[in-house]
């Protein structure tokens, strides 16, 4: 597996999947955010105070590729790093791996930018350093 600074086990519930037995497609941009979302606090991040200062996370783009599916009852985990893909744009690679077998589920990159009180992309020295971004 690549290296990745932050990861969350998770567990697939029965409501997640569709007619054919696996976990549909939309759910796991659940699964993305979530974890995105639980690594932010997890380094000390808040939404809400963020917002409060002016400062919109906001997600650009989402690309996924699907390599092998999930079924009811799998348990996986959910792995990120960051990257700075541009002056304003930073990047959430995360893949999901099936457990125990560690076989690589999906791949994913989610672009992201931060927004400021005026609505113009910003990405403020803040967020550069404590995502450790170059």
């Amino acid at each position: 597996m690549e290296e990745f600074i932050y990861s969350l086990e998770l567990e697939v519930r029965d409501y997640e999947c569709d007619l054919q037995g696996i976990v549909n497609n939309s759910v796991y941009q659940n699964y993305l955010e979530h974890t995105r979302h639980l690594y932010i606090k997890s380094i000390g991040l808040d939404f809400a105070k963020l917002a409060d200062k002016g400062i919109n996370l906001v997600v650009k783009r989402v690309e996924i590729d699907y390599q092998r599916p999930l079924k009811s009852g799998d348990k996986f985990v959910s792995k990120l790093r960051m990257e700075r893909l541009s002056p304003l744009r930073f990047g959430f690679v995360q893949h999901i791996y099936r457990l125990p077998d560690n076989k690589l589920m999906i791949k994913a990159l989610v672009t992201g930018t931060a927004i400021n009180e005026r609505g113009r992309p910003e990405l403020p020295q803040e967020l550069i350093e404590v995502w450790g971004l170059k």
